[in-house]
């Protein structure tokens, strides 16, 4: 909230709210398993110690791994190249938004997919062309398969067996197969427990026509070429680089004075000539109705691979067949008024002269463990510890009226918690849009905001913190992240934000949790509210307010209860470009005023405390 316009909320379609969810952060741990619906009344599963053998050797080997420091199970070596990684994936079912049929094939051994309960059940993934297939690899979690068949298929409908079983054991499986594809299907007739399927990795191995291995991403840092770009206010340096980038929070925009017309069109230049897979296209709200991606051997002569008159915007993966050195997004009908502009524009394939992309952040460990915390047991009195906290003062956005002082409002009270304390003081020399109970536009109320910035950053984790909220008109407290780029000049909102509770004071009812980028931010940031079980009061008590961050996206928890569960691949596919895969750090703050709480009153109770028992952060 530290930067950000008015913050009031609308809850968007894809929020996946879970208000009545009573599975806490169990849902996120691989062991913990839904009891089947099958009757009226069923017992909760045993404690995952000795719910079954299968979990506790997976809980066995777990320690073993993170003793020898490698989270990577063991798993035979294949001659061939891995195919699978990365491709469009997809299933029967999910079990939950937590378990998605792409963290099969993300290369992450602490990620997995899980099906429904039901026989029977499939995932399948698009190698994006004919391949011969000599290895599949599955790494079963303890919910296996005793009876299923590796299947391929040229189309995606009719199938031919390359592996049957009927006696699957579970465990790491390498399965040396002879067949050939573009779709390869792990398709399940019979769980060998009441519970799913669940796969932490599915990989299949062999040789596309070209023989040179899997596809890869030829196309990042590449050259690019647009029909015209924009570069001013609205839109700075939104030149053909930006889509080339992998960087979701830039892009390519044509001219803002002559580039609203058609055709509008932009290309790379791979470096040497590739068989190109698969083109990735990120739109702006500008997008192409209707557009060709066509290849050529020399930017001159374009052969049409793809072609669309019914484009969607949003995020478009496209199964593509060419060659060619240069690959270009030829628009020929716009959406709207406006130009064409991309987020990103990525091709893959074989062949080329690419650049390596940086590696992708690594996910938390499973089960995550204690990187960093707080637990604020200073004596009484004394200030913020220097090593982890820096004050932020200053006066506050949003059309607050609060002065924020260097950590004077700020301290331990010798039980454990920090109490940030929002006071009716004026502080002389400060300019604040006039106050309504003293018309006065020097600032009147005094409170605390504090950041890791400069101490504490980090990519993916679970970070919560205990806290007790005030009651008032006008009060407004907030436990957040900002992405670090903000601190090298990267401005709000390209740099993301992360809201992990919100509390109005004149609604201590309900809390929100709100994500912000440059696609959807202020009221129109992603998020919902919540409430307490029987419409209880937050500030009658601490609650643990908690996100669980990783590759896949964010779920929200209150003291263990989902409450909110975002999903990158939904959000690309719906709002645009999820820009959370980067640095972030933790701000603390109690606002008073501005527009989204309204001022304070003459009831408002001041001081008015917000305390924080503990911040912590696992990885």
């Amino acid at each position: 909230m530290g930067v950000r316009g008015v913050s009031g909320r609308l809850t968007g379609t894809l929020t996946g709210v879970s208000d009545a969810s009573t599975l806490a952060l169990r849902e996120r741990s691989p062991n913990y398993r839904r009891p089947p619906p099958d009757g009226d009344v069923v017992s909760p599963p045993p404690a995952s110690g000795v719910r079954r053998l299968g979990t506790l050797l997976a809980l066995l080997l777990t320690l073993l791994l993170a003793l020898s420091l490698t989270a990577v199970p063991i798993a035979s070596a294949a001659a061939d190249p891995l195919l699978s990684q990365g491709r469009p994936v997809t299933a029967s079912s999910t079990e939950n938004a937590a378990f998605p049929a792409t963290a099969a094939v993300d290369g992450n051994p602490g990620t997995r997919w899980s099906s429904a309960f039901a026989d029977p059940q499939w995932i399948q993934v698009d190698l994006g062309a004919t391949a011969t297939i000599s290895q599949v690899q599955l790494t079963w979690e303890a919910a296996y398969a005793t009876a299923f068949q590796v299947q391929a298929s040229a189309d995606g409908t009719s199938w031919t067996n390359l592996h049957t079983t009927t006696s699957g054991a579970g465990g790491d499986q390498t399965l040396t197969v002879s067949g050939s594809g573009r779709y390869v299907r792990v398709y399940g007739t019979q769980r060998a427990t009441p519970y799913d399927y669940s796969l932490w990795e599915f990989k299949v191995y062999g040789t596309t026509g070209g023989g040179s291995g899997g596809e890869r991403l030829l196309s990042y840092n590449r050259p690019g070429v647009a029909s015209t770009s924009q570069h001013d206010g609205a839109c700075w340096e939104c030149t053909p680089a930006r889509a080339f980038d992998l960087d979701p929070a830039s892009r390519w925009a044509t001219s803002g004075t002559t580039g609203w017309v058609d055709p509008g069109w932009i290309y790379v230049d791979l470096g040497a000539t590739a068989q190109i897979s698969r083109v990735v296209l990120q739109w702006d709200p500008a997008y192409a109705r209707s557009f060709q991606i066509q290849v050529s051997p020399d930017a001159a002569t374009w052969t049409t691979v793809y072609s669309t008159t019914t484009g969607t915007g949003f995020k478009q993966t496209l199964n593509v067949s060419g060659s060619g050195r240069y690959v270009r997004m030829y628009g020929t009908q716009r959406a709207t008024p406006y130009g064409y502009s991309l987020w990103e524009f990525q091709v893959y394939g074989t062949g080329g002269n690419p650049t390596a992309p940086p590696a992708p952040p690594r996910d938390p460990a499973n089960p995550p463990v204690l990187v960093w915390s707080d637990e604020f047991n200073g004596p009484a009195g004394s200030r913020p510890d220097a090593a982890k906290w820096r004050a932020d003062p200053g006066t506050g956005p949003n059309n607050e009226l609060e002065y924020y002082t260097n950590h004077d409002n700020a301290a331990m009270n010798g039980q454990g918690q920090l109490v940030m304390e929002a006071r009716k003081q004026a502080t002389p020399g400060s300019a604040c849009p006039r106050d309504p109970l003293t018309g006065s536009t020097t600032c009147q109320y005094t409170s605390a905001r504090m950041n890791t910035g400069t101490k504490f950053h980090f990519t993916y984790g679970r970070v919560e913190a205990r806290i007790r909220v005030p009651k008032g008109n006008g009060l407004w407290p907030a436990f957040w992240m900002m992405g670090a780029d903000f601190l090298t000049g990267r401005p709000w909102p390209y740099n993301g934000e992360i809201d992990i509770m919100e509390v109005l004071g004149k609604d201590v009812k309900t809390s929100y949790s709100t994500v912000h980028a440059p696609a959807y931010n202020g009221g129109g940031g992603i998020g919902a509210p919540y409430t307490l079980p029987n419409g209880a009061d937050f500030s009658d008590d601490f609650h643990v307010w908690a996100a669980n961050w990783d590759s896949r996206g964010i779920v929200y928890t209150l003291d263990g209860r989902t409450v909110l569960t975002l999903s990158k691949d939904q959000v690309e596919q719906t709002r645009g470009p999820w820009i959370f895969d980067h640095p972030f750090y933790i701000i603390l703050n109690l606002a008073v005023g501005g527009d989204w709480p309204g001022p304070p009153d003459a009831a408002t109770p001041f001081p008015a405390r917000m305390l924080v028992d503990y911040v912590r952060v696992y990885q």
